[in-house]
């Protein structure tokens, strides 16, 4: 751990640093294959939604079942003409989950599933979903995430400038986009604990790219009265100085994750847990990574469209080209040292000399006597 904080350290410091912006080539083309990926997923596969959203009966057993999960969707599914979701809840009972079917359909299906289970029918509990009351709930999850995205571009556009409000829109449609692919592809079902989850890593994603940008508007302040540094340069710098902290938060934020998703939902079986766990999950990494690969090195992309950054850019070079290969590297200490002289301001007019304490002791006054 001492290693990983001295080379936050030196990165913060600028001592070090590695080349994100300068490559954002690579990591556009490796975000775009990701992403068609992901699209293709969800026009392939589609999503597996819950009967929250497209309607159903969940019915509920006694506890201590001795019938297998296996068995009982086996029975569901030839009851049902549907293909059913059973799992085994905490406390022995099966969760029997059937999309698709009306109420006329659900007494029917009850009165086969608990011959089949040796149950009492009164004893199996039902509920009911209607369809509208799912496709109720599907565009409120709709209204809320673009009522989200319009007040984070503002807030964003406001506290820095549009060009970042720009950058994180993308980076958080990118999210969503890999999230919901992972899903399709994976074919988890999809609730309203997915739909909190989504939401709740579209926050985490932005925490981490605002870290960036204010690291990035402070380092920008006059920017052009300075001939060392461009505006991809100091981007770069803002990446590296806060590359250790996104990754600790990161890392931090996903350990509970994965023992939610890896161990509550894959190891003991506490199914229920996989439709907001893997959201989480699969957001937190890849708001991470959009944070750092895609958003910054997006705002330095559309800053340096600017006539002024241009300039500014050209006349680095022409310094760079004229000093040598060993001047003006982003990172090196002397630079940030030499650049820090460029830009102070020069002393103009006389200096005025501090008097000297022992200044006219032991001469004559000049005073006649």
């Amino acid at each position: 751990m001492s290693k990983l904080g001295n080379l936050g350290a030196r990165l913060h410091r600028g001592e070090i640093s590695y080349d994100f912006v300068g490559k954002r080539k690579i990591w556009y083309g490796v975000s775009i294959l990701i992403t068609i990926t992901a699209i293709l997923g969800l026009a392939v596969r589609g999503l597996n939604m819950g009967i929250e959203f497209q309607g159903g009966a969940v019915f509920t057993t006694p506890t201590k079942m001795s019938t297998s999960v296996a068995k009982a969707e086996e029975y569901a599914d030839a009851a049902s003409g549907h293909q059913a979701v059973v799992q085994k809840l905490g406390n022995g009972s099966l969760r029997i989950q059937i999309a698709g079917i009306d109420t006329n359909q659900s007494d029917k299906i009850k009165q086969e599933l608990a011959k089949d289970l040796n149950l009492d029918p009164e004893k199996l509990a039902a509920d009911l979903v209607g369809p509208s009351w799912g496709e109720q709930i599907a565009s409120k999850a709709w209204q809320g995430l673009a009522i989200f995205m319009v007040l984070v571009v503002i807030y964003l556009a406001i506290a820095f400038e549009w060009r970042m409000a720009v950058a994180a829109l993308v980076a958080l449609i990118h999210d969503i986009t890999i999230t919901t692919g992972i899903y399709a592809l994976v074919g988890f079902e999809v609730t309203p604990g997915t739909v909190i989850g989504l939401l709740t890593i579209l926050g985490y994603s932005l925490y981490d790219t605002v870290v960036v940008f204010d690291s990035l508007k402070e380092q920008t302040k006059d920017i052009t009265k300075q001939t060392r540094f461009t505006y991809s340069d100091i981007a770069n710098r803002s990446i590296n100085g806060t590359l250790v902290r996104s990754i600790n938060t990161t890392v931090v934020a996903l350990l509970p994750v994965a023992g939610l998703l890896f161990i509550g939902g894959g190891f003991l079986g506490a199914g229920t847990l996989n439709d907001i766990s893997l959201s989480l999950f699969v957001g937190l990494a890849a708001g991470a990574y959009s944070s750092i690969f895609i958003a910054t090195p997006l705002v330095a992309d559309l800053k340096e469209r600017e006539p002024a950054m241009r300039a500014l850019k050209k006349r680095v070079l022409a310094k760079r080209a004229q000093a040598g290969p060993d001047e003006g590297l982003v990172g090196d200490r002397a630079t940030a040292d030499d650049d820090a002289d460029d830009a102070a301001p020069a002393v103009v007019g006389p200096r005025n000399q501090p008097a000297s304490r022992g200044r006219g002791r032991g001469r004559p006054s000049g005073k006649r006597r």
